[in-house]
């Protein structure tokens, strides 16, 4: 089969011939019809995520070896099983929930796997779906996604629970408050086309690129603002009473978190996802005096695959735009997705 593998950190990925795996014990082949293709792919393939100060954590020291196939927003079909697989049969279409847990530390034994510190994740940890073929280890962990179109169950796999378990962390805000969202690209899309579906309060949308503002517009939200305007705190401070009472920040940029914090209210949570890196300067004071929540939020579980899944089919979820590029341009499509060279989500076919 083709596998488009890392074979030296941050150049072009490389097509290679490779056995197609033989699934064992519980494992389940998949046939790839559909990968998304992640942001943080990109941290990975440049092989390190940035710290700030200099300092970084590169995947090797983690124990990623090369070469290594990315792609951990896989979906397709069921074309094997292991001897003792359970809950799948030859055929069967689904969706990858890719953050699987080691299953066995106490964290993991609390059903807090999220928290697990030696997972087995598809695609970062283990060889995921930019292949024609991949080994899922159990089948529980195989969505149904009928009456999804594939590249957006894709994409639910990672951008989509990331946003909608954000999301949930600020879902307490009121009709009469209001939610900064940070960022329009491929994750904050995401959220911003199921923001009314989960947070009552008033959505806006604070990017540089105006593109990007339009295209918050048309997935739901508001209003929007360019954060890198010489006003744009008084431009917020307008829009809201006192600052925004919730900060979801899907750029993770110091210039963008430093602006998120900046401007909340009293009270207010700011939740970051985004993994762009980095560091800044925080006034620890303004954390007690202004009674503000700092929160971190990685990926989703399992069940908030479900339910955004049932969400989407319920109409409550306004789409993220899809570049669909087949399975061979895997190496063009992510550095089409690093130059920032299309709104949306890129998605890798193969059929």
């Amino acid at each position: 089969m083709k596998a488009y593998q890392i074979t030296k950190w941050g150049q072009p990925l490389e097509e290679r011939e490779v056995p197609i795996p033989e699934p064992k014990g519980s494992e389940v082949l998949i046939k790839v019809t559909a990968c998304g293709i992640c942001h943080s792919d990109i941290h990975i393939w440049d092989g390190f995520f940035d710290l700030g100060g200099g300092r970084k954590v590169t995947l090797s020291e983690r124990g990623l070896s090369l070469p290594f196939t990315m792609g951990h927003e896989p979906l397709g079909e069921v074309a094997a099983l292991g001897p003792d697989a359970k809950g799948a049969k030859i055929g069967d279409k689904r969706v990858v929930y890719p953050w699987i847990s080691c299953g066995e530390c106490d964290v993991c034994q609390r059903n807090e796997e999220l928290l697990c510190n030696d997972p087995i994740t598809i695609g970062t940890r283990r060889d995921g779906g930019y292949a024609e073929y991949m080994i899922v280890p159990d089948a529980k962990y195989l969505v149904p996604y009928d009456g999804v179109d594939e590249g957006v169950a894709a994409t639910a796999a990672c951008s989509g629970i990331t946003a909608y378990s954000a999301l949930k962390k600020v879902n307490h805000l009121r009709a009469d408050e209001s939610l900064l969202i940070i960022g329009a690209g491929g994750v904050g899309l995401a959220g911003i086309g199921m923001a009314k579906a989960i947070v009552k309060a008033k959505i806006i949308v604070a990017d540089i690129d105006p593109a990007k503002r339009a295209a918050a517009l048309t997935a739901g939200a508001d209003e929007v603002i360019d954060n890198a305007a010489s006003d744009a705190r008084k431009q917020l401070m307008g829009m809201t009473n006192g600052g925004p009472n919730g900060v979801v920040d899907f750029v993770g940029a110091p210039a963008t978190t430093s602006f998120g914090f900046g401007v909340l209210a009293k009270g207010a949570t700011m939740v970051v996802v985004g993994l762009f890196g980095g560091s800044m300067d925080l006034s620890i004071s303004l954390l007690p005096m202004k009674m503000v929540n700092l929160l971190g939020s990685y990926v989703g579980t399992q069940q908030d695959l479900v339910e955004l899944l049932q969400l989407i089919r319920d109409g409550k979820v306004t789409p993220v735009p899809l570049v669909k590029r087949q399975l061979s341009e895997a190496p063009i499509a992510i550095q089409e997705l690093r130059d920032g060279k299309a709104l949306g989500r890129f998605v890798l076919i193969n059929y």
